[in-house]
């Protein structure tokens, strides 16, 4: 392809709206793409079919992205705190152990006391597993007894 057709791929790219690899030129009416000179001339040649859009290509690294691919450490620019800021990391954590601190609470799995004391305290647990491994050994779950009292007054 000389450098002649090459500018009129790029004159087709800007009419088509894609990237200039995405122009294809019907190899055998080549004459008539060399003379076309205006990018009117170009759209014609587009309705006729002679040049055309090809498809987009499927695979690419833009579709891999939701499916959480190309995430390895070399992709990786910032620092961990860039890509995820403290704030976010705190709220990621808080949340769920305030809502399985209230679930046990609604529960009857501990008392509103015990509820508002480790409210309090939750900055210590890394996450709802640590909760509950505290609460089991420091015995501040209610006896099995109560909570089956309970679950009868539920129902």
């Amino acid at each position: 392809m000389g450098s002649n057709l090459a500018t009129k791929k790029r004159l087709a790219a800007e009419v088509l709206g894609c990237g200039v690899s995405r122009v294809w030129i019907d190899p055998e009416r080549t004459s008539l793409v060399e003379e076309a000179l205006t990018r009117e001339d170009i759209r014609k040649l587009v309705k006729r079919g002679i040049i055309r859009k090809k498809p987009k290509k499927s695979g690419t690294a833009h579709a891999k992205k939701p499916k959480k691919r190309k995430r390895g450490p070399g992709s990786r620019k910032g620092s961990p705190y860039a890509r995820l800021p403290k704030k976010r990391r705190w709220i990621q954590r808080i949340r769920p152990l305030r809502r399985e601190l209230r679930r046990m609470r609604d529960r009857g799995i501990i008392t509103r006391r015990v509820y508002r004391w480790l409210y309090r305290r939750l900055s210590m647990f890394r996450n709802v597993n640590h909760l509950k491994l505290f609460i089991e050994k420091e015995g501040l779950a209610r006896k099995p007894d109560i909570i089956e009292e309970v679950l009868k007054e539920i129902s």
